[in-house]
């Protein structure tokens, strides 16, 4: 896709500095209507960066329990027209009965994930459990939030985008997206990961933005045991990171971090084979 549907675009804009305008470009993100569609049956329309769309469609998918398994999206088309863009999926036929029966349209803006849900029992569902033994050292996961920066090409260009990754210990930083929707950042990593037969559950999934329920809700879809985050959680967010089992790191910077919950699965040593 180009024109319009590129992620980044570059405006003219005037500067102040010091009582004086200068004339001159900014590299701003690009902020497009999605609408994601199942066996042409429309389900959402969101405001994402026209990035990574595939993964979106997938890690969407995934963490609205429209499908349990990458494979069971069959085919999946991005088609584009003049008032955004569609991903247009085929789903197998005992998906796609399970999806008539609870279909609802919501449109959600930048930044809201859970415009438009139906319940109240939806919107509070209950997370999956996380069990895990791991345990990474303080020092490697400040090292990895550390090494954030350095990959998230958009922000670097435009500075206004979120980021999610997921880190193993070991391993360091396996996948990152961005978006200008922090959810949508983290649906479009949990598609990469599913898109390449990946799990998060040996290792940290990875914020810049802050901690909200819909976040952890998505992270224990993931099975990750860590998410570590550089702003301060929601109370709502603390109780389902305490109920799902998650260790919910927050407030990270270069001199450390705060953790909330489950505590145990961070060393204060070093630990073997850290990254």
């Amino acid at each position: 896709m180009t024109g319009r549907f590129e992620p980044v675009q570059r405006v003219a804009r005037t500067r102040w500095r010091r009582g004086d305008l200068l004339p001159g470009e900014r590299a701003i993100p690009e902020e497009t209507a999605v609408a994601l569609t199942y066996n042409r049956f429309a389900y959402a329309v969101m405001m994402a960066t026209p990035a990574d769309l595939e993964d979106f469609a997938v890690g969407f998918s995934l963490s609205e329990g429209i499908v349990t398994q990458r494979r069971e999206i069959d085919e999946i088309e991005i088609v584009a027209s003049d008032m955004g863009i569609e991903l247009r999926m085929w789903i197998a036929k005992a998906r796609i009965e399970a999806f008539i029966e609870r279909r609802r349209f919501m449109i959600g803006p930048t930044g809201c994930g859970l415009c438009g849900m139906e319940s109240l029992a939806e919107a509070m569902r209950r997370p999956p459990r996380v069990a895990s033994e791991l345990r990474v050292s303080g020092d490697a996961l400040v090292a990895a939030m550390a090494a954030l920066p350095d990959l998230q090409v958009l922000n670097r260009e435009t500075h206004a985008v979120h980021a999610a990754a997921f880190w193993e210990p070991g391993g360091g930083i396996k996948a990152l997206r961005e978006d200008v929707g922090r959810h949508n950042a983290l649906d479009k990593l949990a598609g990469a990961l599913a898109r390449e037969d990946m799990t998060a559950a040996g290792g940290a999934i990875l914020l810049t933005s802050r901690v909200s329920v819909e976040m952890i809700q998505k992270a224990a879809s993931l099975q990750a045991p860590i998410v570590a985050a550089v702003s301060a959680p929601t109370a709502l967010a603390l109780r389902t990171a305490e109920e799902a089992g998650i260790t919910l790191v927050a407030v990270a910077r270069g001199d450390g971090f705060e953790v909330f919950t489950h505590a145990g699965r961070i060393a204060v040593g070093a630990i073997e084979h850290v990254a």
